[in-house]
Parts: structure tokens; sequence; C-alpha cells
């Protein structure tokens, strides 16, 4: 309230009276969003969230950010609380109803809480894996905002690959030519085998996995056809069924790492907004560390791991975790910075 400004409060004090549904609206003031909506704590948080999730659908706004709700003086779990906000954004994400709100955020300081929400959201992603529409792709079109269909996909073309095969076929009779072309057709037939596998992540295909795909093509009995037009895109594999099965494998082993580096991505991009680690630049400066590094440090710190290895420009160093000192192989010694982000806010 302090950041907003006494405009707000004054706002909130003119309509303490007037709240309805649990919640009253003012404008933003000194922060950088156009309404602030004031929840009237009644530790029902799924209930809360979903009235406010409908009132920014109502009021046709593009995004919301929430905090963790009942954490601080209420004194809910942090786990409880991750359950039911999420609960509440999952009910609110799968209605199809819903055209105006394409960004959810849930804002968490403490680094302890964002284990609870991520274990939240795994756990709904492994019990709804068996579903059409994966529970994370209908959660992800919120979290990270909802894509426009005027955003050009990009298309990635497999080389063709036709090997024709002619066979010249001789007889006594037209009746034995046509007798020994049809034994011919179903021999090729039962040697052949198609599987069609759909998946979200086969849209983060670049040139390196096109490139896998085409060197399977050729080393390999089969065809690959790659529908990204589709959605869920898909890749079709035909050919003999060894081939087809064991290539089928190796797409969902490129696929399995593709959401793996995604995953960790995500999850260095999340905590970086927590804290960020730092290496001594130029002229008395500290520089951050990328956000994978970042997130690896920060881990072997919160695991009570006395020490990790590092690249820092491009040169080894050991990291002493207690004292935030790194080492080369020369022996030379830095200080590094392990900077709590907004901290005492």
């Amino acid at each position: 309230m302090d950041a907003a400004g006494s405009q707000v409060a004054d706002e909130c004090a003119q309509y303490a009276g007037q709240y309805q549904n649990g919640f009253i609206t003012t404008r933003g003031g000194n922060l950088l969003c156009s309404k602030i909506i004031h929840l009237i704590t009644d530790n029902q948080v799924k209930s809360q969230v979903s009235k406010v999730l409908h009132e920014c659908e109502q009021r046709m706004y593009k995004s919301v950010a929430f905090p963790a709700i009942g954490t601080g003086q209420a004194g809910l779990r942090s786990a409880k609380v991750a359950d039911e906000m999420l609960d509440a954004v999952v009910e609110f994400a799968r209605r199809r109803s819903v055209q105006h709100l394409q960004k959810i955020k849930i804002v968490i300081f403490q680094t302890n809480m964002l284990t609870d929400f991520y274990e939240s959201m795994r756990k709904r992603e492994d019990s709804d894996s068996s579903t059409t529409e994966s529970w994370s792709s209908t959660f992800k079109s919120f979290f990270e905002g909802r894509k426009q269909s005027s955003e050009k996909k990009k298309f990635m073309i497999l080389e063709k690959k036709v090997d024709l095969v002619t066979f010249q076929i001789c007889g006594e009779s037209q009746e034995k030519v046509d007798a020994t072309e049809s034994w011919i057709k179903d021999l090729i037939l039962k040697e052949q085998f198609e599987n069609t596998i759909s998946d979200e992540a086969i849209e983060s295909f670049d040139e390196t996995q096109i490139a896998i795909l085409n060197d399977l093509q050729r080393r390999k009995e089969v065809s690959i056809q790659l529908l990204n037009e589709l959605y869920p895109p898909q890749i079709k594999i035909s050919g003999i069924s060894r081939d087809v099965y064991s290539v089928s494998l190796e797409v969902q082993e490129m696929l399995q790492q593709i959401k793996s580096t995604e995953e960790e991505q995500s999850k260095a991009e999340l905590l970086h907004n927590l804290v960020e680690w730092r290496y001594p630049g130029s002229n008395n400066s500290f520089v951050a560390f990328d956000k994978l590094t970042n997130m690896h440090l920060e881990r072997a710190k919160m695991a009570k791991k006395l020490h990790l290895n590092v690249k820092i420009k491009k040169k080894n160093y050991k990291v002493d975790l207690n004292t935030l000192k790194a080492t080369d192989d020369q022996g030379k010694t830095i200080n590094l910075q392990r900077v709590i982000k907004d901290e005492g806010k």
C-alpha cells in the first residue's frame, strides 16, 4: 500500500464499506498497473482467486498478477495456498469462453515457497498426463501468455525421400501375372508400418532436429513427414516396421530432451527473479552469471554442498559455497556475490 501511494489508500477508505464479492477495485496509483483488486481475507483462497479471474475477464483485462495469498499475516501454509491458487487457475483456464485474459502471474519472493508452487504444478501434470489436451499446455498458455493467432509459425522442411523400385513380371498368362502382382503387394504391405507422434514440443524443432530427422531418413528404411500446420504438430513415420520402431524411439528421446531443456530454462528464469549470483567484472563492477549457472549455484547452496565447479570467462573455477570465493586452476581466488532480489521490500 505504501508503494501504491496515498491516492490508493484514500480510495480504499472511500470504498471500504461498499465491497462486493469479497473485493474492491482501485486505480493503480504509483504501481505499474492500471487497477488494483483488494481482497477481503476470508482464508478461502481458491474462491477468491476464481472471483478475481472472472472479474478480470468480465472487465476485459489482459493480465493479472497475484501474490501468494494468505501466506503473510493470515498464516496459511504455502503448500495449501499453492494447491488452491493453481486449482482456481486450472479451472478458469479450461473454460472455452475465456477471450480477454491472456496472462496470469503468481509473484513469489520467498525461495522456500517457490518449491511448494513448483511441486503443486508438477503434481497436476503427472495426474493429467493421459488427457487429450495436457494440463501443462492449458496452464502454460496463461502463465506465458496466450499466443495470438496472427503469430507466424516457423515451418521446417524435411527432405522428401523417394526410392523407386520397378518390378517386371512375366508369366504364361495374364491371370498368373495378376496373381504374382497381388502376392508382391501383399508381401510389401506386411512389412510396412506407420506411426504418428503428436506433441507440442515439435513446435520447438530447429535446424538441429531437422538435420537429425533427415539423417534418420537416409540411414533407415523410413519416410518421415513433419506436419507442423496441425495442432498439436505431428511427425508421421512410415516404412519397414523394425525401422519405424527404432526411429520412433529416437524421436521420442529428442522430444524429451527438448522438454527437459525448456523446463530447466523455466526454473532458471524463475529462480533468477529471486536471487542473482555475480562474479567480478571490470572497473570494480560485478557481472551476473548466466541463468542456468545461477540456478546450479543456488541449488548447490540450498543443498548445503561445500563446493561447485563453474566456468567464468571460459576458465574453470571451484566455488566455496560458504565463503563465496572462487579459485581457478592456478590458485587465483576471486570473490563472488549472492544478491537476494527485492530484499527488504
